[in-house]
């Protein structure tokens, strides 16, 4: 089963076009080591979006042509 989780950056890790309007941190949802979704600029949209991977890889997982989703 597939890993998911919530990978922040903070300073200057933060893409440039978040910088230039003030955020200093950002969150990105991670799947198996590689940024999926992103960037989030609240934990709580990162967290929305975790969830949705989770409800995504396990309807993949149970599904009778998964490896075609």
């Amino acid at each position: 089963m597939s890993h998911v989780d919530v990978m922040s950056l903070v300073g200057t890790a933060v893409p440039e076009t978040l910088r230039a309007d003030g955020h200093i941190a950002c969150w990105f949802v991670v799947v198996d080591g590689v940024m999926r979704s992103g960037p989030f600029i609240s934990r709580e949209a990162a967290g929305a979006s975790k969830a949705i991977w989770h409800l995504e890889l396990a309807r993949r997982q149970h599904s009778p042509h998964a490896l075609l989703a």
